[in-house]
């Protein structure tokens, strides 16, 4: 899996976890619901976004990629 694809998917596992929207989410890390809503069809996440959506979701980067998913054998790129 692409790693944007990683962050994704660690968003929506942690916003679920939290029963927060995505709205809610971009909202509380004062970053534009827009660039969650695109993240899928992009191809970088920076590190900004991902520092406000950790915000957003009351998590620290630590704790965001403290998951299988960014195991190195699963992320392709």
């Amino acid at each position: 899996m692409r790693l944007v694809d990683a962050v994704y998917a660690r968003i929506v596992e942690l916003a679920n976890q939290a029963d927060q929207s995505f709205y809610k989410v971009a909202r509380d890390g004062c970053i534009p619901y827009s660039t969650i809503a695109t993240m899928r069809r992009s191809h970088t996440v920076k590190l900004s976004t991902l520092y406000g959506i950790c915000e957003g979701l009351n998590t620290t980067l630590r704790d965001f990629f403290d998951s299988p998913l960014f195991a190195k054998e699963n992320i392709t790129d």
